[in-house]
C-alpha cells in the first residue's frame, strides 16, 4: 500500500488515525475499534465493510 495514501486516510466514522496492519491486509481504527480491509491494495472505507475489533 502507498505510504502517501496511509498519511492522508482517516476512519470515515470518526476521522481519526488509523494504523496498517500488513499481515492482517487491514486499516485499524482504535476509537472505534473497527478493521477497514484492504483488498487489491485498495482500502475499503465503508462502515459496512468493517469488521469490529475484539476488545
Amino acid at each position: 500500500m502507498d505510504h502517501r495514501l496511509l498519511d492522508i486516510l482517516v476512519c470515515p466514522i470518526c476521522k481519526g488515525p488509523l494504523e496498517h496492519d500488513r499481515d492482517a491486509h487491514e486499516l485499524i481504527c482504535r476509537r472505534d475499534r473497527l478493521a477497514f480491509p484492504i483488498r487489491d491494495g485498495i482500502p475499503v472505507m465503508l462502515e459496512d465493510e468493517a469488521r469490529p475489533l475484539p476488545e
